[in-house]
């Protein structure tokens, strides 16, 4: 939750700021609302959260709950502070961009792993937004009230990212990228040894029914619950158990990539919310798991580089395509995979 609870008038909602809100699926088993929150809200610890519902800051269907209460199908979850969300609150930070690119319309960046895009829960300073708004006046903002933002990566990601800096550019550029021109390539290591050398994955990508950490894919009759995803992808390298692969987006979903890939069983290397921070290929020798730790002390983040990034430039419309190195945290990974297998001899 907040690194402060602020106490919360149970008679008087209007002077409140909503920080959370969960609508209950209708699957729900009986649950504390402790344990719900804490598979909802990225960061939050259970003695927060219980500590929250003391101070009467959780609420269900309008009324202040504590923290044994049991969710039910359908139940309202609010949490509500006196104090707006941090994230509304954006202040400039004068912090280094590697720009790869820039003119008075739009700039181009290089995101490093560990960087968050947005401020969010847990997340309220030193992000990408609180660099641009020191560094550019006036930025235009995206539908989310972003400013700049026309698309994003994850905070472990690496790689190229399009700013806007103006309003045209802000709306031709989102228009490209929801109309899918805009050309998109990572670079991931993902575990196991893919089967064919080239493939599409499709299926609609929404929120996991039980952790909603996490995203899923929901096909068939499920499908209307999450939004279309289309990843195209080709092995660049097989490095016995795991494989390096390049993977192009035709749609921009969270998470798109690890999701996808999880789907047809190949979890990204090291991508700990997916769970790709077990050994999932491989032996049960010793000597094999310390290799394979030391691979995650290398690259301690999932292994996914944002590596080429296409548009065409909304003042003098020629396509733009600027590319990326894969960064040496993951490149020293793939290293020391080369060398396994160049060593051992694999199944």
């Amino acid at each position: 939750m907040e690194d402060y609870i602020s106490t919360v008038p149970e008679d008087d909602n209007d002077d409140l700021y909503e920080h959370y809100s969960f609508t209950v699926d209708k699957g729900q088993s009986p649950l504390r609302i402790d344990k719900y929150l804490m598979n909802r809200i990225e960061n939050a610890t259970r003695n927060k959260i219980q500590e929250g519902a003391k101070n009467g800051s959780v609420f269900v269907n309008g009324v202040p709950v504590k923290s044994n209460y049991k969710v039910k199908p359908f139940d309202v979850i609010r949490v509500l502070f006196t104090h707006p969300p941090y994230e509304n609150l954006l202040v400039g930070e004068n912090i280094p961009l590697d720009v790869v690119y820039e003119d008075d319309t739009l700039l181009v960046v290089n995101k490093p792993a560990g960087m968050v895009v947005h401020p969010g829960h847990g997340n309220y300073s030193g992000t990408l937004i609180n660099a641009l708004i020191y560094k550019f006046d006036n930025l235009p903002n995206n539908s989310s009230d972003r400013p700049g933002l026309v698309h994003r990566i994850d905070k472990d990601t690496s790689g190229l990212l399009v700013i806007a800096k103006t309003e045209q550019a802000m709306a031709h550029l989102s228009l490209q990228f929801a109309e899918k021109t805009s050309e998109r390539e990572y670079i991931a290591l993902v575990w196991g040894n893919i089967e064919n050398e080239e493939g599409t994955i499709e299926g609609n990508i929404g929120r996991h029914p039980k952790n909603r950490l996490q995203n899923t894919v929901y096909l068939d009759d499920e499908a209307d619950k999450g939004k279309p995803a289309i990843t195209h992808y080709n092995v660049l390298e097989r490095l016995g158990y795991v494989t390096l692969v390049s993977c192009k987006l035709e749609t921009g979903r969270t998470h798109q990539i690890r999701v996808h890939m999880k789907h047809i069983g190949h979890t990204l290397f090291n991508d700990e919310r997916y769970g790709g921070e077990k050994i999932l290929k491989g032996t049960t020798f010793t000597k094999y798991k310390q290799f394979v730790d030391n691979c995650f002390k290398v690259l301690p983040r999932q292994a996914l580089h944002a590596k080429t990034l296409g548009f065409i430039h909304p003042k003098t419309g020629e396509f733009m395509r600027f590319n990326s190195e894969i960064p040496e945290d993951m490149e020293q990974c793939i290293e020391k995979w080369r060398s396994y297998v160049k060593h051992q001899e694999i199944e």
